[in-house]
């Protein structure tokens, strides 16, 4: 059953309709939330769960033993980055659905990831996020997939949203064309303050709900040992996602700079400052690993030492009975005992979605966010092209824009010219890849074309 997260006519209907029987209940995004079926609310007590760099959903005996600890725990979800989409997950999927945990997954690999520093996206990317979505659509608690991971890193990278974007676009499309449940599609974002709140607004700000994500995730290590939510950083987080449109999570959080790891930082998520807008978090990680930020262990570290059935891989074990880290797991365990937050009712929350809209789209601003608001997201095939002019008109109603991209050209408002100067360095973000001479050429063009409709102007 398909609807929007932010339009739901006649959505009512669909708490009066049979559903079918299954060991777990789907969750949908609606609105700035997730529900379950029954129309309660649900907020993620998440794990981030890789324990071998391919797959770690195929060895059965291995995620029942995990399992078994993680429902200890109080786990109701786990985040995996990369999986084998030609494998069989019936197993571990089962096992986590008997336990009410669910799956959030990555959709790329290193190879098909979605890059800042070349932003592309091409058949080969399609095809295998398609591949890890066929796979996982199957599956009832499969609650969402991810089209990029920390993509964007810098200042200078927003040159790559729109591409994350087209991603989601495109599987969005596939997901519907396929018939299969309407699984939200998201992106785990760094927390990067010089891209914060731009980047979360511009993935959620377009009227096509085809071309915003379903939710937003952020990987945030802000709360560091003593803190609190406004020492933290939190309240600053908090100020940028009220009134999001969209399901908004922490997809990483978990500071390890003050050890132990007390995760005081869950009774903000959870609690009064900060439930009715974020939908939970995952904790980094279930394994512990060089960088120390391990719930369990299944055995001492062995340097040196790797294995062909990857049972030690990069000096640590992998597999095994899971012993908890003391007493970082003891810490989460005895916090999320006390945060269960109740939420609002699917049925209640039902009558306020036709108030959502999407936030402002962000502003071209030259070296801070370089994305215009009206930008087309690119299509499939294209790559991002650096070359290109900026001309920068000005008019006694302020300044404009504009960005010339193979004979194309953009404006960020629709004053007319008075004045033109020109610079270089303009980029432009949905441009298909040309050679040096027909971008040259078709520029030329244009800004003859330009320039003498501003001198009939004068």
């Amino acid at each position: 059953m398909r609807y929007s997260s932010l339009s739901l006519p006649a959505f009512s209907l669909l708490l009066l309709l049979p559903t079918a029987v299954s060991a777990i209940q789907t969750l949908s995004a609606v609105g700035s939330k997730f529900f379950y079926e029954n129309g309660t609310q649900y907020f993620m007590k998440g794990i981030a769960y890789q324990l071998v760099p391919d797959d770690p959903l195929i060895d059965t005996e291995q995620c029942e033993r995990d399992i078994s600890l993680m429902a200890q725990l109080g786990t109701n979800a786990i985040r995996v980055y990369h999986v084998d989409p030609s494998a069989n997950h019936d197993g571990c999927m089962t096992a986590l659905a008997a336990a009410g945990i669910y799956l959030f997954v990555d959709l790329d690999t290193f190879e098909t990831q979605i890059e800042q520093n070349d932003p592309h996206w091409n058949q080969t990317q399609f095809d295998r996020f398609k591949e890890v979505l066929d796979e996982f659509q199957k599956y009832e608690n499969t609650a969402g997939v991810f089209v990029g991971n920390e993509i964007l890193t810098t200042k200078g990278g927003s040159a790559a949203a729109p591409y994350l974007l087209a991603a989601a676009r495109d599987i969005k499309s596939y997901r519907d064309e396929k018939n299969y449940r309407n699984i939200p599609v998201g992106y785990s974002a760094a927390d990067i303050a010089e891209l914060r709140p731009m980047l979360q607004n511009y993935l959620a700000c377009a009227e096509d709900p085809d071309e915003r994500l379903d939710f937003y995730a952020l990987n945030a290590y802000e709360w560091c040992g003593v803190s609190s939510y406004a020492q933290s950083g939190y309240r600053e987080l908090q100020k940028n996602a009220t009134g999001y449109p969209i399901p908004i999570f922490f997809s990483e959080t978990g500071c390890n700079a003050a050890p132990p790891r007390t995760f005081e930082d869950q009774a903000a998520i959870f609690g009064d400052y900060m439930s009715d807008t974020w939908s939970g978090s995952m904790v980094y990680e279930w394994i512990q690993e060089v960088n120390h930020y391990g719930l369990i262990t299944y055995g001492p570290p062995a340097p040196g030492v790797n294995t062909p059935d990857k049972l030690v891989y990069d000096g640590f074990t992998r597999k095994g009975v899971p012993t908890p880290v003391a007493p970082d797991f003891h810490n989460l365990k005895s916090q999320w005992a006390t945060l269960s937050p109740t939420g609002v009712a699917l049925s209640d929350y039902i009558e306020t979605t036709s108030t959502i809209t999407p936030p402002a789209c962000p502003a071209y601003t030259a070296g801070a966010w370089e994305v215009g608001p009206n930008s087309p997201l690119p299509t499939l095939g294209q790559t991002h092209h650096k070359a290109g002019t900026k001309v920068h008109v000005t008019s006694v109603s302020g300044p404009n824009t504009w960005t010339v991209s193979n004979a194309r050209v953009t404006m960020s408002s629709p004053s007319p010219s008075v004045r033109l100067a020109t610079s270089s360095a303009a980029r432009s973000l949905a441009a298909p890849r040309l050679d040096g001479s027909g971008y040259l050429a078709g520029a030329s063009k244009f800004i003859c074309l330009l320039v003498g409709l501003v001198a009939a102007w004068l």
